[in-house]
């Protein structure tokens, strides 16, 4: 289960290894130990949040906790149906200093090979007006993951697109200050679940 605690590995003061051999040489074993250690009870997490979606989705990807050549500032998995695999619209789980923050968003790294384009993705927004999502958040990505968002109720419907280059995000957090006050899996995946009409939204052809 995550913590508050869990939210603190990422208050580095660097993240690339070269300013950490240049500042911190001696704090480099803590940090990758620090790291290592809970980048595993994140992906056990993820692992169980997995077996409890099961079919039709695919084996979660899971970032790893450092890239070769830098830490990560946060932590962050993916959930996709297997037959949409090769599309970039995915279910995030992200992890940062500030919350866990679990979402339907638009993996811009892949969407050059991505089966569908951004303008299909966003076809989940004529369904904002449902009020199962009033309370969740809605916010551009180009805001960035620490910024305060507002909910679809505080927003006018219907949103307008953004330009051709950013995406919207719909997603729920937990603050860090409210981490392990439930248990982090069933809570992950009943948001998957609540965002799984809007997901296959993205692939009508209607």
């Amino acid at each position: 289960m995550l913590k508050p605690h869990s939210c603190d590995v990422f208050n580095q003061p660097f993240f690339q290894f070269a300013q950490l051999k240049q500042h911190q040489p001696e704090a480099i074993p803590d940090i990758k130990a620090h790291y290592q250690y809970h980048w595993r009870i994140w992906q056990q997490l993820i692992q169980q949040v997995a077996r409890d979606l099961g079919a039709p989705f695919a084996a979660p990807h899971i970032e790893r906790w450092c890239n070769g050549w830098q830490v990560r500032a946060h932590f962050f998995a993916y959930f996709k149906y297997a037959q949409y695999q090769d599309a970039a619209v995915i279910l995030s789980v992200l992890l940062n200093r500030r919350r866990l923050t679990v979402s339907l968003d638009w993996h811009a790294y892949k969407a050059q090979s991505s089966t569908i384009n951004l303008a299909h993705y966003h076809q989940w927004l004529a369904l904002l007006n449902e009020p199962q999502y009033a309370d969740w958040d809605l916010w551009q990505d180009s805001m960035g993951e620490y910024a305060d968002y507002q909910t679809v109720a505080q927003q006018t419907i219907p949103i307008v697109l953004p330009s051709h280059h950013d995406h919207y995000c719909l997603g729920k957090h937990i603050e860090r200050a409210h981490l392990g006050q439930q248990e982090s899996a069933p809570w992950i995946a009943q948001q998957i679940r609540a965002l799984l009409h809007l997901y296959e939204s993205c692939f009508s052809t209607e």
